[in-house]
């Protein structure tokens, strides 16, 4: 049996997992979501929804891929291993279900997700090259959407691809390779670089942003506290769906990077540095945007509402708009943006389809062999990609990411609580972790994973299927809607249970 890879330092991979979590959406989701839910009033609602299951879902990830020494698929094989041998111990006649499944729905939904955020990062190593001359100027707008997406009228008009997008996918996709293609080791020397530089740039941003004209404006906009907006369900709903999705849970990225570590490796702690770190960035991200939209609203006289838009509207229309008003270096700062964007996403791209080939290595035990299965995951991410290159990708790609964000990660992370919960020794596990923690966990997180995040989960995918049946997503035909997301998310679990079923005769011995 081929050795584990294995982390250079604790260090590493605690840097690996911040630049897993910290990605595009700490940028232009963050900063949106607490600007439209309280502005600083909503940080409390944030913080409570990160200490009561954001880092307890985190802690559980972290300790169930140390403690199985494998990728999601494979942790959660040896969690139905266990509990079957624990029943059969009591009555051989009894069994117990394989959730190994659940894992590859976690990985197959972080395979979409991947097939996708590469084309937006092509977006930013093309805008980084237009930057150069701020060929958005005058007319941003029409840039983005028609000289450079040159969207079609819908998602049924797919059109051709655009070639520039496609050498800029080519680019992410090699990119991608080249880092994870040697193993953790290489990826962990290159997080102490993409990791520390963006939040380098967003400081340069922050302080470019605070020293314009009308800055004061749009920071009080950002901060300015609405308590009033505590008692909306739906913003401690948005809390909690803002913590969730940006830390990276439900992904099996946390499980794969954790199978990493050395059994004995500190848990609890690198929790509490991960996600505090992501907290802090996502904090820091709001300044950089909302004053320079303080700027905006200004230079252009329009209100706060009109130029205060979250996600690709933001980094590809909105902030091209303010960098081609400042006064002087528009191109430098350019640069210094789209760069920043590129580094946020590669941490977080790299580290999906780490978690995919960890997955696939542990099933086939093809951990010799991890460069081929780098090559052949990132040749099919790039063909499949090539569908949100077309005229009409911009439509499939918004389609895909609303379908993953408010139904695909949030169903994994509630099946985690179960599964951990329900069908394994949590008062036992949770004696494991604090073994080797140097921060105790009391009684209370197994009161959280059993109860507590599993009932936040269940409401917030019940709120979302009411919402989602009430009203068509932005008005998408039925038919694109039920091809690009419920297809989907049946494909991935038919994908699951076949994934689960093959026997395979490379998988790692079981060992408790």
């Amino acid at each position: 049996m081929a050795l584990r890879d294995r982390w250079n330092n604790r260090f590493a991979f605690v840097m690996a997992a911040v630049g897993s979590a910290v990605g595009l959406g700490n940028v232009w989701r963050f900063p949106f979501v607490c600007y439209d839910s309280g502005g600083g009033a909503f940080l409390i609602p944030f913080f409570v929804a990160l200490f009561t299951a954001g880092i307890p879902l985190m802690i559980l990830e972290y300790a169930l891929g140390q403690r199985m020494q494998g990728s999601a698929p494979h942790a959660l094989f040896k969690v139905s291993q266990i509990r079957k041998a624990e029943r059969r111990a009591k009555d051989p006649k009894k069994s117990s279900p394989n959730w190994e499944w659940v894992g590859w729905w976690a990985l197959l939904v972080g395979s979409t997700i991947s097939f996708y955020y590469a084309v937006i990062m092509s977006w930013a190593f093309n805008y980084l090259y237009h930057s150069l001359k701020v060929s958005w100027a005058g007319n941003e707008s029409g840039f983005f959407y028609q000289t450079f997406l040159r969207l079609s009228e819908g998602p049924g008009v797919l059109g051709g691809v655009s070639l520039p997008i496609v050498i800029g996918l080519a680019i992410t996709w090699i990119l991608i390779y080249f880092i994870i293609s040697k193993g953790v080791g290489r990826v962990g020397k290159v997080v102490m670089i993409t990791v520390p530089l963006p939040v380098l740039l967003m400081v340069i941003l922050v302080i470019r942003g605070v020293t314009l004209p009308g800055a004061i404006e749009g920071l009080s906009y950002y901060l300015t506290p609405d308590f009033s907006k505590l008692l909306d369900p739906k913003v401690w709903l948005a809390a909690y769906s803002q913590v969730f999705f940006s830390l990276s849970l439900g992904f099996g990225i946390l499980i794969a990077y954790a199978s990493y570590m050395p059994k004995d490796s500190e848990i609890t702690n690198n929790a509490f540095l991960t996600s505090l770190a992501d907290a802090g960035i996502s904090f820091l991200g709001g300044f950089a945007v909302f004053s320079t939209l303080g700027y905006l609203t200004q230079a252009t006289g329009s209100p706060i509402t009109e130029v205060a838009k979250g996600g690709p509207g933001l980094a590809f229309v909105i902030y091209p708009t303010v960098i081609s008003k400042l006064p002087w270096l528009q191109g430098f700062f350019g640069v210094v943006f789209f760069l920043m964007l590129l580094t946020l996403g590669i941490d977080s791209a790299f580290s999906i389809v780490e978690g995919v080939c960890t997955g696939i290595q542990d099933k086939w035990g093809l951990h010799r062999h991890k460069s081929k299965v780098a090559f052949v995951f990132c040749l099919v991410g790039f063909i499949i990609g090539l569908l949100f290159c077309t005229k009409g990708g911009l439509y499939w790609l918004d389609i895909a990411d609303h379908w993953v964000n408010n139904f695909g990660l949030a169903v994994v992370g509630l099946f985690e609580c179960i599964i951990i919960g329900y069908f394994f020794n949590i008062g036992a596990f949770r004696k494991e972790i604090n073994s080797v923690s140097e921060i105790q966990l009391g009684k209370w997180w197994e009161i959280t994973i059993k109860y507590f995040t599993p009932l936040v989960l269940v409401i917030f995918l019940i709120w979302n299927i009411v919402t989602e049946i009430r009203t068509a997503y932005e008005g998408y035909p039925l038919w694109a809607l039920i091809l690009g997301g419920w297809a989907v998310s049946i494909g991935a679990i038919v994908g699951g249970i076949i994934l689960m079923k093959i026997r395979t005769k490379h998988r790692e011995e079981f060992n408790v």
